[in-house]
């Protein structure tokens, strides 16, 4: 097993089984993560096999994340228990706080424990975005429109994420619920001027976050460059809202991070403006070019930072154990019951 730092990339892989070249990829000293997807999961058994390898790598682990934040945004389905919409929990709440505040910790409790399970260090959750209604990318992502509710419920599946072993990370930062168009295909902008996104930006000031996701789009009170982007944005979540974890960059193939140019330069601006880690997925030929081009001072610092997020981990129950543990088969009733309603 190599010794070998974290990087601040975070790459991907093509199939369910490493090939050559990723093993090379995935131990080259830029390279501090990866991120799966659906085209990564056969079965169970797999995945466990898959993530047992990747960590065999080197040393410190590299860290292995996913996009799994229930409904529609949920990578491993066949095996996994299908965990309901994040409106779903908003809406629970609307009925009875406190019931949705369980429900809330229960659904972090699954997610977490179930990934687990299974070698997944991370996921990229929850959506701290708020459901201003006419948004092609969040939608039901979103727990709610008001931030207080949002804190809340992020903060009960927070605390149910780290029963289950795992951090949290904040998604998308400062707040991608109120521009319409999808960062993915487009590059949204948001004119508002700060004081108006005081209520996107109260869930990042009230909870304690493992990560934070930034977003690619363009807020025109603070700079010409998108949150990834901007060492103003960055400086802000630091300096005035005292974060102190992981900054991820959102996908930096999608297309609104085109708005620097090519993929070296993608990484080059968001590692200058203060990101942490630097995602670059469906995109191997830009990984490639990356490796290979790329050669950034690495901060000592955002390397500590990553290892702080990657490190040892107690040893996760197992699926056979979780099925013997009360407190699952409660949380399995109640998402069964709000997968019904």
């Amino acid at each position: 097993m190599t010794h070998l730092p974290l990087g601040p990339l975070m790459i991907d892989i093509a199939g369910t089984t490493l090939t050559d070249l990723d093993r090379e990829r995935l131990c080259h000293p830029l390279v501090g993560g990866i991120i799966l997807f659906t085209r990564n999961f056969a079965d169970l058994r797999q995945l466990s096999a898959l993530t047992a390898e990747i960590h065999a790598l080197r040393t410190p682990q590299l860290l292995i994340a996913v996009d799994h934040e229930g409904g529609r945004v949920q990578r491993f389905r066949e095996g996994f228990t299908r965990l309901p919409s994040m409106s779903t929990l908003g809406k629970c709440w609307n009925e009875d706080p406190e019931a949705g505040q369980i429900a809330a910790e229960q659904v972090g409790f699954v997610l977490a424990a179930e990934l687990r399970a299974h070698g997944i260090d991370y996921a990229f959750t929850p959506v701290l975005d708020l459901d201003y209604g006419p948004s092609r990318v969040i939608g039901d992502r979103a727990f709610h429109r008001d931030p207080e509710v949002v804190a809340t419920l992020a903060g009960a599946l927070s605390a149910g994420l780290r029963a289950g072993g795992m951090g949290n990370c904040g998604k998308h930062y400062p707040g991608h619920g109120y521009v319409i168009p999808d960062s993915h295909v487009e590059l949204p902008v948001d004119d508002r001027p700060l004081a108006a996104m005081q209520d996107d930006l109260l869930p990042y000031r009230r909870l304690k976050l493992d990560g934070v996701m930034a977003a690619h789009v363009i807020y025109e009170c603070f700079d010409c460059n998108t949150a990834v982007f901007s060492n103003k944005w960055i400086d802000y979540l630091r300096n005035d809202i005292n974060f102190n974890g992981v900054v991820f960059t959102d996908d930096l193939s999608m297309a609104g991070a085109g708005v620097v140019g090519d993929m070296v330069a993608r990484v080059t601006t968001a590692y200058a403006a203060g990101c942490d880690m630097l995602l670059v997925c469906n995109s191997p030929e830009a990984v490639g070019d990356v490796l290979t081009r790329w050669q950034p001072i690495v901060d000592p610092q955002r390397t500590q930072r990553i290892e702080s997020l990657a490190g040892a981990k107690q040893q996760p129950p197992s699926r056979a154990q979780l099925q013997d543990m009360p407190r699952y088969q409660a949380a399995l009733a109640t998402i069964a019951t709000l997968s019904a309603t």
